[in-house]
């Protein structure tokens, strides 16, 4: 699952159109909590983009991804086909993806609500299914062109204009249209335009929705928020963040967005952020990521582009099913493409032995008495106290 991009890469994924970002500054919710102990700005901390696409920084061009604050208008279109039509409801469709509003709703604290309107009944596409393109190759002329075929099909039915974005999703017997990747527009070209407003965004779902369920339209529309895919292009799939973020292992125990993302969203703000920008020592009190309300994360930056993130991830709420909980440690490099571990997790306990349903990764929460120390940078993150929703921790930049 990725976006498509205008140029193809010759990778095992589909990924999206390339165009340059401008530097456009980070909105975040107004502060309703206190500071993190320290003086040190939260901006001081803050990372820009450097890839000029989906990235970790801050700087996301809200022109080419949509804003992900406030209520998403989003409409559901169902598709048939020549080759594949359908014979079924398309009411067991909807309750597969129900779900995502709610869940995201949660993740972000309230600060983003997805409003689904489904068009109740199947519209057929002019062409058969296998002639989309729908393998990991599939070009970004094929996607729109599928897009802009299911607008046109929908027409007559829905007014476009009063949505923010499309859910596309394919029927059961179109086994060609296999997976779910994102269509981000090309603000260059003409593009797809129904009842005078510009179609930007859109998530079309193929077979692979039945495996992952409602949490591949939360990682699937992450992607129009800017965020990058955490899992990897090439060799081990899972190898940077395992369970611990939505956009790397959909299917993960503890699959909540990482407090960095909360932050580079705006569903955390900068006075629940304890920044570590120079030499220096500073003590936090974490609050889970998991649960509103205190400081979420301490970031500890080690150069334009690169920083350690430490915050508390708990079994509770969406990740009620991690494997581990503790402080977890990862790496943010914002120059370093989708796909190839723009964050990466430190694992805290390398001999654990992972219990079923779980990877070594997955176990890589820090616990009290442990420490991580990266020589190269000088940082050092120790962990002194743990409780059901709170770590207490060191940082130390020397």
């Amino acid at each position: 699952m990725s976006e498509i991009r205008r140029k193809l890469w010759p990778l095992g994924v589909a990924l999206s159109v390339l165009v340059p970002l401008a530097a456009a500054a980070p909105v975040a919710a107004a502060a309703s909590h206190r500071p993190a102990t320290g003086t040190t700005p939260a901006s001081d901390c803050a990372l820009p983009g450097r890839t000029g696409w989906t990235d970790e920084g801050h700087n996301t061009d809200y022109t080419q991804f949509q804003r992900p604050i406030g209520t998403k208008h989003v409409l559901m279109l169902f598709v048939d086909f020549p080759d594949a039509k359908a014979t079924d409801s398309t009411t067991a469709y909807y309750n597969e993806l129900a779900e995502a509003p709610d869940w995201m709703r949660k993740d972000s604290y309230g600060r983003l609500k997805l409003d689904i309107t489904p068009l109740k009944r199947w519209v057929r596409m002019p062409q058969d299914s296998t002639s989309y393109g729908f393998q990991r190759g599939i070009t970004f002329q094929q996607h729109e062109l599928y897009v802009s075929q299911a607008v046109k099909a929908a027409e007559p039915y829905v007014d476009f204009s009063q949505y923010d974005m499309l859910y596309i999703v394919a029927n059961k017997a179109a086994t060609a249209i296999s997976f779910s990747p994102t269509y981000l527009y090309d603000p260059t070209t003409t593009g797809i335009v129904a009842n005078g407003k510009r179609v930007k965004w859109a998530v079309t779902f193929g077979q692979d929705m039945w495996h992952w369920g409602f949490k591949v339209a939360d990682h699937e529309t992450s992607h129009t928020f800017g965020l990058p895919d955490l899992y990897s292009f090439t060799g081990d799939t899972h190898q940077y963040v395992r369970g611990w973020d939505l956009m790397g292992n959909i299917a993960g125990p503890s699959p909540q967005h990482v407090g960095w993302e909360r932050w580079k969203f705006g569903w955390i703000d900068d006075a629940q952020v304890a920044c570590l920008a120079e030499t220096g020592s500073r003590t936090v009190h974490l609050k889970a990521v998991e649960s509103p309300g205190g400081t979420k994360i301490a970031v500890i930056r080690t150069s334009e582009t690169t920083a350690y993130v430490a915050e508390s991830r708990k079994a509770v709420g969406g990740d009620a099913q991690a494997c581990s909980s503790g402080v977890l440690i990862y790496k943010v490099d914002s120059s370093t493409q989708t796909g190839n571990g723009p964050v990466q997790v430190v694992n805290g306990n390398p001999a654990a032995t992972a219990p079923t349903g779980c990877t070594p990764l997955d176990m890589a929460a820090f616990r009290p008495g442990q420490s991580f120390t990266d020589p190269g940078t000088g940082v050092r993150i120790d962990v002194k106290n743990s409780s059901a929703l709170h770590d207490d921790i060191s940082i130390t930049k020397q």
